[in-house]
């Protein structure tokens, strides 16, 4: 005869226990944590404050001439990898502006194309 197996119980759910002691073959499924992000409203019912970092950035987006990440750095105080961080991050995905990129002397220089 072969040993019984050990279990380690402290990383299992109050209901997984009750089934290992009672012999059920099948517990029940352990709980799923939900997507983060699906207690966020949609950006475009979220209200706004004209003078934070993210309006700044989003203004000199959309103007004619884009922004460089130096100039995006003088404005923010951020470090390089932040700005483009921000962009990749909030910019593109989560509100959904389409930024494209373009090469120049001063550097990439970015749009907001929407």
């Amino acid at each position: 005869m072969s040993k019984p197996v050990k279990r380690r119980s402290a990383a299992l759910s109050k209901d997984t226990k009750k089934a290992i002691r009672k012999g059920t073959a099948q517990a029940s499924a352990p709980k799923t944590i939900k997507n983060k992000r699906a207690h966020v409203r949609p950006a475009a019912k979220q209200t706004r404050r004209p003078e934070s970092k993210q309006a700044r950035v989003i203004t000199m987006l959309r103007a004619p001439s884009g922004a460089t990440i130096k100039a995006l750095m003088r404005v923010t105080g951020w470090q390089p990898h932040s700005v483009r961080g921000f962009l990749a991050g909030v910019i593109r995905k989560k509100l959904g502006l389409n930024l494209v990129s373009t090469a120049a002397n001063s550097g990439h220089v970015y749009r907001d194309c929407g």
